[in-house]
């Protein structure tokens, strides 16, 4: 088996080139990625704050205060409420996702 040797890619995001280096590539190899990464260092930072920006944590999410379609307790669900659907507290999902 061939010894790794670092790559020069051209990243697609800003043209510019950056070296995958034998040891990335190793790591690469045994999580089984197949592709080798599109982007730099620096553009892969800047995509990964970006959608977590985007996709916000648990803390910045909005949350909707209802009370549980079956005990009546007051809770808060991270989903706008629909009209015609029932809505539960965590207690009272967990227990109709056990039935």
């Amino acid at each position: 088996m061939p010894e790794t040797q670092d790559k020069t890619l051209v990243c697609k995001e800003c043209n510019a080139e950056f070296v995958f280096t034998a040891s990335e590539q190793n790591f690469y190899k045994e999580k089984g990625f197949e592709n080798e990464p599109t982007r730099c260092p620096d553009c892969r930072s800047k995509r990964k704050k970006n959608t977590l920006g985007r996709l916000g944590g648990r803390e910045s999410r909005e949350m909707f205060t209802v009370n549980c379609s079956e005990c009546g307790k007051e809770t808060q669900v991270p989903f706008k409420p629909v009209q015609d659907k029932p809505v539960y507290c965590r207690e009272c999902f967990q227990n109709k996702k056990a039935r």
